[in-house]
C-alpha cells in the first residue's frame, strides 16, 4: 500500500467515525465519554472486525481490507452510496504500487460540442474533472461576467465561488461551496496523482481557509442535479435549475445545462438577459 492513498483512506474512515454518535447505531453512550462519535472498538464490534486490524487501518497501516471488509464498514458507518464507492476507490488506490508520473494530456472540448455551445439557447458550461471552466454557450457567458476574462488557469468554479465578493451575486455561496469541494474529493480519490487536482487543492488549501476546512471534512458527492441562485446586475435574481451531462469519450469533463421554469418570472428575466447580449 502507498503512503498518500492509505493516509487518505485512514482520515476519511477517522472523520467518518467520529461523526456519528452511539445512539445514531443503536449503542448506550455510557458515561464519562472522552471521544467524540464512536470508539474505534464499537466501530470494529459492529463491522464484526477485530479492534486491532481497524486501528491499523485508522493508523494508515499497511492492510489490505478485503471487499467484504469495506462494505461491513460502509454498513456500520450508515455511508451513503456515494461515500461507500469513495471507500472502495481510496482502498483500491491504496492496495496499487506506487508508479512513475505518467503523462496526461490536457483537458480540451471537442469542436463539435463548440459549435453546439454557440446554438443553445440556455446558459450551459463545459466544466473539467476538477471543476474548471473549458467553456459555455453565450448566455452563460453573460452570466459569468468577468470571470470569463481571466486566464484559463484561473477559470476554475471552486476559485470563483471562493472570491471574498462571491457572496454578492450568489446568496448560496457557502452551501454551493462545500458541494462543489465535496464532487472535487470525489475526482481527486478517482486519480490521486493528477498534477492537476494536487496543484488546485495545494492553491486553494492556502488561499482559502474556508476551503481548507471543508477539505479536512472529507465529505464526497457526486452531485448530477441541483439548483442556483444568482444576482445578476442587469436582470436582478435568477433561480435556475442545472443538469450535468458527460461528454462523449474519455471520462472527464461535463455538460452542465442550466434552465427555469417555462413561463415563470426567471424564464422571462433570462430572455430579457438573452435580449440585452443580442442587442450588443
Amino acid at each position: 500500500m502507498t503512503d498518500e492513498p492509505r493516509r487518505e483512506l485512514a482520515e476519511f474512515l477517522r472523520t467518518r467515525r467520529t461523526r456519528l454518535r452511539p445512539e445514531d447505531v443503536g449503542l448506550e453512550p455510557g458515561p464519562r465519554r472522552r471521544v467524540a462519535g464512536l470508539r474505534r472498538e464499537e466501530l470494529a464490534l459492529l463491522a464484526g472486525v477485530s479492534s486491532d486490524y481497524y486501528q491499523r487501518m485508522e493508523q494508515g497501516r499497511d492492510v489490505r481490507p478485503s471487499e467484504q471488509v469495506l462494505d461491513a464498514l460502509a454498513r456500520a458507518l450508515n455511508f451513503s452510496t456515494e461515500e461507500c464507492r469513495h471507500l472502495h476507490s481510496l482502498a483500491a488506490a491504496a492496495r496499487t504500487p506506487a508508479r512513475a508520473p505518467r503523462r496526461y494530456e490536457p483537458e480540451e472540448v471537442p469542436d463539435t460540442t463548440q459549435r453546439l455551445l454557440r446554438t443553445m439557447p440556455s446558459p450551459a458550461l463545459v466544466v473539467g474533472r476538477y471543476l474548471d471552466v473549458l467553456a459555455w454557450s453565450p448566455l452563460a457567458g453573460a452570466l459569468l461576467g468577468e470571470f470569463t476574462r481571466l486566464p484559463v488557469t484561473e477559470r476554475n468554479l471552486l476559485s470563483l465561488l471562493l472570491h471574498p465578493e462571491a457572496d454578492q451575486t450568489c446568496p448560496e455561496r457557502a452551501a454551493t461551496v462545500a458541494e462543489l469541494t465535496a464532487m472535487l474529493r470525489a475526482q481527486v480519490a478517482a486519480d490521486p496523482g493528477h498534477p492537476r487536482a494536487a496543484e488546485l487543492v495545494g492553491e486553494l488549501a492556502v488561499r482559502s481557509d474556508e476551503f481548507a476546512t471543508l477539505w479536512a471534512r472529507h465529505d464526497v458527492a457526486e452531485t448530477t442535479r441541483g439548483r442556483m441562485r444568482v444576482n445578476h446586475p442587469l436582470v436582478g435574481e435568477l433561480n435556475l435549475d442545472w443538469d450535468a451531462y458527460p461528454l462523449p469519450g474519455a471520462p472527464g469533463p461535463m455538460l452542465i445545462v442550466y434552465t427555469a421554469v417555462e413561463g415563470g418570472p426567471d424564464a422571462e428575466r433570462l430572455q430579457l438577459l438573452a435580449g440585452l447580449l443580442n442587442a450588443r
